[in-house]
């Protein structure tokens, strides 16, 4: 009986440990697998057709070890700063522009005028926000332009009785699924297409069918929490639990009380124009990281000047924004050290030779499941969409041939493996949680029934796929 009390005691004392620590020690188990597999390599060439580097097909050798060791382990994680500093400094240049609508007022106004209108049916906006977010990741491939964000709809969904969670996962999970069905996806489908030797609009009308699926589970699923825990605030994941992210605190009561005066409407409107640049550039310019960084630091000098601040005023809330989100920031470099650790130790090529040996010899629905489940595994080491394409692509798609399955299917296993994993496995989870400013522990437990979800669908999906012919 003791012991029963003892073994209780400690799990509900049981802390999640620090993001950077789950994260390091990812890194750690990365650095000891550099010592127990073997090294090895594909050699590669460009795509004529794509202009792309791609694996050559049948080319695995393996080539003298590199292992990485303790030292190596933390030269890793100044390399990944170093690596994602673009990501990094985006996340705080983002953040910086809506922390200066928080502090000028805009923010408090605007969600106030929001609840004031939708205040018998906020789950409506809920609704149109995941499907917008939805449309653009599925179409133009829309995911880290999403970080800033965060505090928008964290803020919006506190506000209105929800919590921190709901307004995450509009982002975060309106944005996964839509980049993950990839309508037409330049990042992840437009490479594994060209690779492939594909046409980009070939199969769109069975990966729309599976957008409205993926969607219509994502949708049910948030909003089923949502109801839940707004109609009794204690079933909350996040009850009693304290926020790093810093919002107005005003209560929803408060909120719908205030009125946008001019000050406010010009910034609001310099928002809109902002997101309606951002979407423009991205889709007819290209526009990434460093273009939209430049973005949202013209926009926060324009929202702070119209908000009533003079430059210095401006300079001192950038860095106080800047203070408020370095912790999710950093999270993103201190995750890309995972990565060099792989690389570093030459073991990327022979986990994918490894996974892609798996498929050989099976047949059918078993091959197209097992593809799902090896993209899955494939995307833990090579966390970037379009870089999972050029690893995995070139020796998926000759594979599927040999199998009996079209190249379509491979290339929907793809997809399906190298997104909706961004969920669950920890060097995602960690960075969003970071940005979200919630626990990881916390997160996982909301996020991993809709995972289940999810990979149950892409079993029922891939089973279509192979049926018809796909």
């Amino acid at each position: 009986m003791e012991n029963k009390n003892t073994k209780k005691s400690f799990w509900q004392n049981f802390k999640m440990p620090n993001s950077y620590v789950i994260i390091f020690f990812v890194m750690v188990v990365a650095a000891v697998l550099t010592w127990i597999v073997p090294a090895g390599q594909y050699d590669r060439a460009v795509d004529p057709k794509t202009g792309r580097e791609v694996i050559v097909q049948g080319s695995y050798h393996e080539v003298d070890p590199n292992p990485v060791g303790p030292i190596g382990v933390f030269k890793a994680v100044a390399d990944g700063f170093v690596n994602a500093s673009d990501i990094v400094f985006f996340i705080i240049f983002a953040y910086g522009f809506v922390y200066m609508l928080i502090k000028n007022g805009t923010f408090d106004a605007l969600m106030g005028t929001v609840m004031r209108v939708f205040r018998k049916a906020d789950w409506v906006m809920f609704v149109a926000i995941m499907l917008l977010f939805g449309v653009l990741g599925a179409t133009m491939g829309m995911a880290e332009e999403t970080y800033g964000m965060f505090p928008i709809f964290i803020g919006l969904a506190v506000a209105l009785g929800y919590d921190a969670i709901v307004g995450g996962a509009i982002v975060s999970i309106g944005a996964t699924t839509g980049f993950s069905s990839a309508i037409l996806n330049p990042f992840s489908l437009g490479v594994a297409s060209g690779i492939a030797g594909v046409s980009i609009t070939d199969g769109m009308w069975f990966r729309l069918v599976c957008w409205v699926v993926f969607e219509a589970i994502a949708i049910g699923y948030v909003l089923h929490y949502a109801f839940k825990i707004k109609k009794d605030p204690t079933k909350s994941i996040l009850y009693g639990t304290k926020l790093e992210l810093s919002l107005s605190g005003k209560t929803k009561e408060e909120m719908m009380e205030l009125k946008m005066n001019w000050r406010h409407k010009a910034c609001a409107a310099v928002f809109v124009l902002t997101i309606c640049i951002l979407v423009y550039g991205t889709l007819v310019y290209g526009w990434y990281i460093q273009e939209l960084s430049t973005l949202f630091i013209i926009a926060m000098v324009i929202a702070g000047l119209i908000g009533g601040n003079g430059p210095s005023e401006i300079v001192e809330n950038f860095v106080e924004a800047a203070r408020i989100m370095i912790n999710g920031a950093m999270i993103v470099g201190m995750a890309r050290g995972i990565l060099i650790v792989l690389q570093s130790g030459l073991i990327i090529d022979t986990i994918v030779y490894g996974m892609s040996s798996l498929l050989e010899g099976t047949s059918g629905i078993i091959s197209g499941i097992l593809m799902i489940f090896v993209q899955n595994v494939i995307n833990f080491f090579v966390p970037s969409g379009s870089g999972q394409a050029a690893v995995s692509m070139p020796i998926m798609a000759p594979l599927a041939d040999m199998l009996g399955l079209t190249r379509n299917t491979a290339i929907l296993a793809y997809l399906f493996g190298s997104g909706y994993s961004d969920m669950f496995w920890p060097t995602s989870v960690c960075m969003i949680c970071g940005l979200m400013g919630i626990p990881v522990n916390k997160w996982y437990k909301f996020v991993t029934p809709l995972f289940g979800l999810f990979m149950a669908a892409q079993v029922v999906l891939m089973t279509i796929a192979v049926v018809i012919h796909y």
